[in-house]
């Protein structure tokens, strides 16, 4: 399905785009849903643009301005997105309490930089300011002659740069240059522009499942691992998350359980919970993470039998066989974006039938069966040195676990 998000310029006193503001948008129409929580909105606009394709290419390399809820920086939701790639904006109707300047005080030790949404300043906020670096001003909310004896203090202390925001005249801008002001944003410039990416929808049941793993006491990460395994696009966001940069890897992802082996508990309740919020809304089942599933359990299985020190690589191989079919993008994009192994990375990217790899023959045997291409199959299977009745119980057995996934069960599972 297609995801919306929209960008502004930010500018400086010379007109040079040195930032942008990213904005939650819930389908094609140019503006912010009434009817969506903030919190939610940030947790969809992360999982639309960092799970997804990365920020960067969205902002061309330069910095982030994202809004964030006083839910979002009291679950440190930042603590997903690499510090030199965002600027935390605290959002006008944050209260000013104790946990979110906790949560302030430790995002700033990690290197986050803050920004103060629509600033109208108040006692309470004061402890705040020596966290933050840049503070906005809504010029139209509060017009530049209201804000300017704040503006003054703020010089005269030289405490921080200021942003002009919702910019919408060259008088405005004029004026806002004379009194002190930094950085620019609004109709002036530019227009929020739109974007779209291509996201697989979510099983519903699953993310409900995963809810309830993610608020346990104590986190079960054999069952964490079981679950994400059922839905590609999770895997895949997984994967983009640990390869953006935060995470020094050591070597190539071959399994999701290695995945999860470099995040801690805390970042892992926060992942997951940022998944459940960002997806669980979608209820439509899609056939294509389906036959992902099927896949992924049918390459599992073959390589229990023939090939067994790759069970876990011939898994992950099988769910990721058609994200490129679910993100509308080629299979070497997809792959740049994560550290899989080179024996997974080969076999999805054989697309003229050389590499004679167990992983390359059982995706390639998986493929004929679905295409009902029984001599070709049978062909393959021959190499891996499995006969016609071994290859058609292990499709088969596939397809039944698949579908005691969707339906809610776990009951079957021919391999234990």
């Amino acid at each position: 399905m297609l995801v919306y998000s929209a960008r502004q310029a930010i500018l400086n006193r010379r007109s040079q785009v040195v930032a942008y503001e990213l904005f939650f948008r819930s389908g094609p129409e140019n503006f912010f849903p009434a009817d969506v929580d903030p919190h939610e909105a940030t947790s969809k606009l992360i999982g639309r643009t960092h799970f997804n394709k990365g920020i960067r290419p969205i902002t061309g390399g330069k910095r982030a301005f994202i809004n964030f809820s006083e839910k979002s920086l009291i679950d440190r939701l930042p603590l997903l997105l690499p510090q030199e790639d965002i600027i935390i904006e605290i959002l006008e109707d944050v209260n000013p309490t104790d946990d979110v300047y906790r949560a302030c005080v430790e995002l700033h030790r990690f290197g986050y930089r803050f920004a103060l949404d629509d600033f109208i300043y108040k006692p309470e906020w004061k402890r705040f300011i020596r966290l933050v670096n840049l503070i906005k001003f809504d010029i139209q909310h509060t017009t530049l002659d209201e804000i300017e004896p704040v503006v003054k203090k703020l010089r005269e202390k030289n405490e921080k740069k200021l942003l002009a925001e919702k910019v919408e005249t060259q008088e405005e801008f004029d004026r806002a240059v004379k009194m002190g002001f930094s950085f620019f944003q609004g109709y002036f410039f530019c227009k929020p522009e739109m974007h779209s990416n291509h996201e697989a929808e979510a099983n519903e049941h699953l993310m409900f499942l995963i809810y309830k793993e993610t608020i346990a006491d104590e986190l079960n990460y054999k069952k964490i691992t079981q679950l994400l395994e059922q839905d590609s696009n999770l895997i895949y966001k997984l994967l983009c998350f640990l390869n953006s940069g935060g995470f020094p890897l050591k070597s190539k992802i071959k399994s999701v359980k290695q995945a999860l082996t470099y995040l801690g508990d805390d970042q892992l309740r926060r992942l997951l919970s940022l998944f459940v919020t960002a997806i669980l809304a979608s209820n439509k089942p899609v056939e294509l993470i389906k036959m992902c599933v099927i896949r992924a359990k049918f390459c599992e299985s073959v390589s229990r039998q023939v090939a067994p020190t790759l069970v876990e690589s011939a898994f992950l191989m099988g769910m990721f066989s058609l994200m490129d079919a679910i993100l509308d993008s080629t299979m070497h994009d997809v792959l740049q974006r994560l550290a899989v192994c080179d024996d997974v990375a080969e076999a999805l990217l054989d697309t003229t039938e050389r590499s004679q790899t167990p992983l390359s023959l059982s995706l390639r045997a998986i493929k004929y069966l679905e295409q009902g291409r029984w001599y070709q199959a049978e062909r393959e299977a021959i190499k891996l040195r499995l006969d016609k009745k071994q290859l058609s119980k292990h499709y088969q057995d596939a397809v039944i676990w698949a579908e005691c996934i969707q339906n809610g069960s776990s009951s079957f599972d021919p391999n234990g």
